[in-house]
């Protein structure tokens, strides 16, 4: 059995039913982010890890042991919410003692361990400060060094960064996944930012609804998206339905499939390429966007509109309202479904190796 095992995990809220029939495992010493929009259920699966949730019907195993119904208090899992949670009134000192208390080590044992924790977050400096001398980006590794400092077996991450501007957020990723990766410790990560999970995750478990829409690593996920929602979701795919496809390609699909288009992979020129083994459209610029660098264009191909990006480059910039030629290999045209296959089983590592 996995380090931790979700068995057919259902859980509603009144009338509403957040997780339907969850099955996962996690590997120890991996990180594993539950990203998916608001409402799909990654926080409830977490909280229902850390039994801060009560699960209604099915099995959560730690170390193959049935914590379903423990003590939230004996599962030996730290968290670490959005909400700081830092006690005001203690110093950092004293808010990474609290959990050590607990444990009722002694006060050597406790400064040693106090003093790795604080290093290790780069803060020695900042042992006797309260919360309100710290930063935001300060006080979150204060919580993240607090949940760590009691060893527990599962690191549970809550949208943690999501508070902090986008410059330090970059940061504290790096350093979350190098402090992760020191402690070898199974970390389970939630967010609503799919470059955040690109950027953390061994894998990333995709929810939509309360289910799992796919699961694998990044690069798998990014390139080989399963379902319309995962390529909409993970890589700001174009999505073309059946009839739009066929109306541009004269290829016809299974009703139940659209194509998937990466807009990294849709060249723009201002002539005709002739590429051999891929599809070209003409089209008009409607118009374009930076995202850092890059340009994302907006390109109307007789009603349909079509994303592609490019570089940011002043050589190659294409103006509104002018005629331009798209080329796309047929290779980089993937068949989605609908909907994700009803899945049975467990979705693990050693699952993803047997079928590659």
């Amino acid at each position: 059995m996995a380090y931790i095992t979700f068995k057919n995990i259902n859980k509603s809220f009144g009338s509403l039913h957040v997780l339907k029939g969850i099955n996962l495992e996690v590997e120890k010493g991996e990180l594993l982010t539950l990203l998916g929009p608001s409402g799909c259920g990654k926080s409830t699966l977490l909280r229902c890890l850390a039994g801060l949730e009560e699960v209604q019907e099915g099995q959560i195993f730690l170390e193959d042991q049935d914590i379903t119904n423990l003590d939230a208090r004996l599962r030996q899992i730290g968290m670490v919410f959005q909400q700081y949670s830092l006690f005001p009134n203690m110093t950092v000192e004293q808010n990474l003692a609290f959990g050590l208390k607990i444990q009722k080590l002694s006060k050597e044992e406790m400064k040693e361990e106090i003093t790795k924790a604080l290093k290790m977050i780069g803060m020695e400096d900042k042992r006797n400060s309260y919360p309100n001398q710290l930063s935001g980006g300060q006080q979150q590794r204060v919580a993240l060094a607090r949940a760590i400092v009691t060893k527990p077996k599962v690191l549970l991450l809550d949208e943690p960064l999501s508070a902090i501007d986008a410059k330090l957020r970059k940061n504290l990723q790096i350093e979350i996944r190098r402090i992760q990766k020191e402690l070898n410790i199974t970390t389970i990560f939630v967010t609503h930012d799919q470059d955040e999970a690109m950027i953390m995750s061994d894998r990333i478990c995709l929810l939509n609804e309360g289910e799992i829409e796919q699961l694998g690593k990044p690069i798998d996920i990014y390139t080989e998206p399963k379902t319309k929602f995962a390529a909409g979701f993970i890589g700001n795919y174009n999505v073309l339905d059946p009839s739009a496809f066929s109306w541009l390609t004269g290829v016809k699909l299974d009703d139940e499939d659209s194509v998937a288009i990466r807009p990294e992979t849709i060249a723009i020129s201002r002539e005709k390429p002739n590429r051999a083994n891929a599809y070209e459209w003409q089209g008009t610029v409607l118009e374009s966007r930076s995202r850092g660098n890059v340009l994302r264009y907006t390109i109307d191909v007789n009603g349909i509109q079509i994303f592609a990006d490019t570089l940011f480059r002043s050589f190659s910039i294409f103006e509104d309202q002018e005629k331009v030629w798209l080329s796309v290999e047929k290779r980089n045209c993937l068949a989605v479904a609908d909907k994700a296959a009803k899945r049975t089983g467990y979705h693990t590592a050693a699952e993803e190796k047997k079928s590659a």
